[in-house]
């Protein structure tokens, strides 16, 4: 089973926060700057625990270099 996750993230916050909008809707504060994909990365563990799944499940898609991301998480 395989389902996308749209993200909206802030980075370079000066605390770390998630809030679910709904089931594949995310907005996700992180402390990590936007540059050579530090804050992606640090999106990408957040996101993976708040979901209480491994990492590597989960795949950025899109929006690499904008706000707005989709991850794939994958079964």
């Amino acid at each position: 089973m395989e389902k996308y996750l749209k993200v909206k993230v802030h980075a370079d916050e000066k605390r770390e926060k998630i809030l679910e909008k709904s089931a594949d809707t995310f907005e996700i504060w992180v402390k990590a700057p936007a540059e050579q994909g530090r804050a992606n990365a640090a999106v990408r563990a957040a996101l993976a625990a708040y979901l209480g799944v491994a990492e590597n499940r989960l795949s950025l898609i899109k929006g690499a270099t904008s706000p707005a991301k989709i991850f794939l998480l994958r079964a």
